[in-house]
C-alpha cells in the first residue's frame, strides 16, 4: 500500500481567516509602553497578536513576508499605535541577532517578545524526508532558541521582560501524521519552560500557548473538503483523535487574547506555564 502524500504548509507564520481584534485589553491588562517583538507576524495567530498588543506600545512585527508585514503596518498605523515591520528569518542567527540589535535602537528595549513563526509538514513519520524534517525543526524550534536568545540576553541586565512562545496541544499529545510538528513543539514548548526557570532571577517570565485547531489556512490545509472543519470539532476514532467539547474552532484572537494576558501584569506571578488554548480537545491531560 503506498504511504500517505505528505503535506506542506510552507509560511513562516499561522495564517488567519480573522483580520481584527481589539487592542483594548491589553491596554486593560497593563503591557502600556512596552516594545515587543513578535516573530510571525504578517498574518494569523501572529497578526492577531500585533493587533492585540498595538494599542499598548510600539510592536515589531517580524516575518519573511514583507509585503504582508507593510500592509499590517500601514492598516494598524492609523491611529492604532505603532507597527514597524521587520524582515528577518528566525532561521538565520546573524539575521536574528542584527534584527534584534535594530529593533532595540530604532523602537527601544524590548520588554515582551512573542514567538510565533512556525510551519507545518505532515506525512507519515517512516516516510518523512529530511529535508521537511530539518525545516521543521529549523523554524519550529531552532527560530524559537534564536530569537528567545537575542533578546533574552539584552532583557537580564535590565532584571525585566516577558517571553511567551506559541506551541501546540499536539506537542503533548500523540496526532497521526504529525510526528515532526508535535516533536518540534514540544522542544520550543520546554525551551521555553528552562529558560523561564533560568531568568526567573533577573524577573523575567517566560510562558508557553498551546493552541489546539484554529481557524487559519494552516488548519484548512488539512482538510480533505469543506467538511474539514466539522470533523476536527467531533474527532475520529479511526485517527485516535478526540474532538473539541466547546464544539467550536478557536478564532486567531482566542489565541491572541490569552498571549496578551501572559504578558500583561495580570500574570506577574506566572512563569513557566503551558496555558493550553483548545476547547477542551485534549481533555485537560
Amino acid at each position: 500500500m503506498r504511504p500517505p502524500r505528505q503535506r506542506r504548509v510552507s509560511c513562516h507564520s499561522r495564517a488567519a481567516v480573522r483580520p481584527s481584534l481589539s487592542t483594548g485589553a491589553s491596554r486593560h491588562m497593563g503591557t502600556t509602553s512596552k516594545v515587543a517583538l513578535v516573530t510571525g507576524a504578517a498574518q494569523g495567530i501572529g497578526a492577531a497578536v500585533v493587533r492585540a498588543l498595538a494599542g499598548s506600545g510600539p510592536v515589531a512585527a517580524l516575518d519573511t513576508q514583507a509585503e504582508k508585514l507593510s500592509a499590517l503596518a500601514t492598516d494598524l498605523g492609523q491611529g492604532r499605535g505603532r507597527v514597524v515591520p521587520y524582515r528577518a528569518d528566525v532561521r538565520d542567527s546573524a539575521a536574528v541577532e542584527a534584527v534584534v540589535e535594530q529593533v532595540e535602537r530604532e523602537l527601544g528595549p524590548i520588554g515582551i517578545l512573542v514567538n510565533v513563526a512556525g510551519v507545518l509538514r505532515t506525512g507519515a513519520a517512516v516516510e518523512f524526508s529530511d529535508a521537511d524534517w530539518e525545516t521543521t525543526f529549523a523554524v519550529n524550534t531552532q527560530g524559537v532558541f534564536h530569537v528567545s536568545r537575542a533578546v533574552a540576553r539584552r532583557m537580564v541586565p535590565r532584571k525585566a521582560g516577558v517571553i511567551v512562545t506559541v506551541a501546540s496541544n499536539a506537542s503533548g499529545t500523540p496526532r497521526m501524521q504529525m510526528a515532526a510538528y508535535a516533536a518540534s513543539k514540544a522542544a520550543s514548548a520546554m525551551f521555553t519552560k528552562c529558560l523561564g526557570l533560568e531568568l526567573a532571577p533577573h524577573n523575567i517570565r517566560c510562558n508557553v500557548v498551546s493552541p489546539g485547531s484554529t481557524d487559519t489556512p494552516m488548519q484548512r490545509a488539512l482538510w480533505t473538503d469543506e467538511r474539514g472543519g466539522d470533523a476536527a470539532i467531533t474527532g475520529s476514532l479511526e485517527t485516535f483523535r478526540v474532538g473539541i467539547p466547546l464544539r467550536r474552532l478557536a478564532t486567531p484572537a482566542d489565541i491572541a487574547d490569552a498571549v496578551v494576558f501572559l504578558t500583561s501584569d495580570q500574570a506577574r506571578h506566572i512563569t513557566m506555564h503551558d496555558l493550553c488554548v483548545d476547547g477542551g480537545a485534549t481533555l485537560g491531560v
